[in-house]
């Protein structure tokens, strides 16, 4: 199917299909600049006017954590498949970096490649048997190659430092990732943050993205109208995999410390990307975005304030936010504002 045919309807000339093709491309840059202006508004003011360390630690998580979170909508929530397994990815882009910097002294921006491919080769390979499960089926399986990656990452300890992790030394430099101010790491984060936004935007207007809404809303349907489900589903597992790496890279130099409690812990991985998803807004764009930065300032605030008093009362208050924004807000908050500003506009209209 060419351009033409692709946006074109049954009885349109070519002028017409052309110009519905740009009309959509036009649709979608000023999308684009829309979400990434939106997010250089909030972080801009912020880093220039905070300068404390604590504070400055928080935005550059709530970026890292947004963006991870919208790579793992692309799968999670365009295609509605609920993975709890992509803490192995994750995982992949830490050790992947780690390693070849540690080792082979390869610069961690020329890892991200190598580490990105991997993951999604990984994601391929272990989506291949676990997509012709469903619904909760699927989440399980995925959930148990989170913890075959966590034994693995456990026991290897020539590759992965084992239980004693891989602590990556202090050499401050562009090159190395490695930078002396709070605020580089948080430009740094934003910039991943606004990567895989950028790709969720061209993803959800092109072909691709269309699949893998129509697999979400009924695959059996999907199927039956000539869509390859599995491949599709395939080619999106992959794409996710691959952002999700990019984060897990970051986090290493970041953190400069990884061990696989750290990686593959399902309360600070396995459920967290979906967490911010589903309180944000599933399968939207800026929703992953919006529950990052929503919960991880809250999430310290309960570890500073809570933890000490009672122990793991903080996992159970977000465990209990993530069961009220699935019972009662199942579009999350930016569907939610969305539902509320529609229903303003129309009351406005009528009032007239």
């Amino acid at each position: 199917m060419n351009k033409t045919e692709q946006f074109s309807r049954p009885g349109a000339s070519p002028q017409a299909a052309l110009t519905a093709a740009q009309t959509g491309i036009e649709s979608g840059r000023r999308a684009l600049l829309h979400y990434l202006g939106a997010m250089a508004l909030v972080f801009l003011p912020c880093v220039l006017l905070i300068d404390d360390a604590h504070w400055l630690n928080i935005i550059a998580v709530t970026y890292l954590m947004g963006g991870l979170a919208a790579a793992w909508n692309i799968i999670g929530g365009f295609a509605g498949q609920f993975s709890l397994g992509h803490g192995v990815f994750f995982g992949i882009g830490a050790y992947v970096c780690a390693k070849l910097y540690l080792v082979f002294g390869f610069s961690p921006w020329a890892t991200m490649v190598p580490a990105a491919l991997f993951a999604a080769l990984v994601a391929v390979l272990i989506s291949w048997p676990t997509f012709r499960l469903r619904g909760p089926f699927f989440a399980i399986a995925t959930l148990a190659f989170n913890e075959v990656a966590f034994v693995i990452a456990n026991h290897f300890d020539s590759i992965t430092g084992g239980p004693r992790g891989l602590q990556i030394p202090f050499k401050a430099g562009f090159s190395n990732m490695i930078f002396r101010e709070r605020w580089q790491y948080a430009l740094l984060m934003f910039g991943f943050a606004a990567l895989v936004i950028g790709v969720s935007v061209v993803l959800r207007r092109s072909r691709l993205g269309y699949y893998l809404l129509a697999v979400r809303e009924d695959e059996d349907s999907a199927r039956a109208s000539g869509i390859n489900v599995l491949a599709v589903k395939l080619k999106g597992m992959a794409l996710s995999a691959a952002l999700t790496s990019l984060g897990g890279t970051l986090f290493a130099m970041y953190l400069r410390y990884i061990d696989p409690p750290t990686l593959f812990t399902l309360q600070d991985v396995g459920v967290k990307f979906a967490l911010l998803s589903l309180i944000g807004g599933i399968g939207t764009i800026g929703g992953p975005m919006l529950g990052a930065a929503l919960i991880i300032p809250f999430e310290n605030f309960l570890r500073a304030e809570l933890a000490n008093a009672l122990p793991g009362l903080n996992l159970a208050i977000l465990g209990l936010l993530m069961v009220l924004a699935a019972l009662f807000m199942k579009r999350g908050v930016a569907g939610a504002w969305a539902d509320l500003m529609r229903r303003f506009s129309r009351n406005a209209g009528s009032g007239r």
